[in-house]
């Protein structure tokens, strides 16, 4: 009995570290490459069975110090969503506030 129970053990282990590697591999693919990943992924096992939170974080994180220059970008204004301006744009000007999420 015992040596099924640690054969169990293991067999949860090794399909938890799986699924960790998995999940964390797709999190440091393009956030289009996670979300087409996520799609196939059902969320409550992602979010409520790993440290995703943290996991996310983690491959996000980026490589920016403080007082360092963002890189340039190229988006679609919020406005018309046909339209597009570039962070470089603003160069020389005064300061840019960048703010991502939703609030709704």
């Amino acid at each position: 009995m015992k040596k099924w129970l640690l054969r169990g053990a293991a067999l949860i282990i090794v399909c938890y570290l799986a699924l960790f590697s998995t999940v964390m591999a797709a999190m440091l693919q393009t956030p289009e490459r996670f979300g087409a990943f996520m799609k196939h992924m059902p969320p409550a096992l992602v979010w409520a069975t790993l440290p995703a939170p943290r996991m996310w974080l983690w491959a996000r994180k980026g490589t920016l110090a403080e007082g360092e220059r963002a890189p340039d970008f190229n988006l679609r204004t919020a406005k018309d969503r046909h339209r597009r301006v570039a962070l470089s744009s603003y160069e020389g000007q005064r300061p840019v506030v960048l703010v991502f999420g939703s609030y709704t």
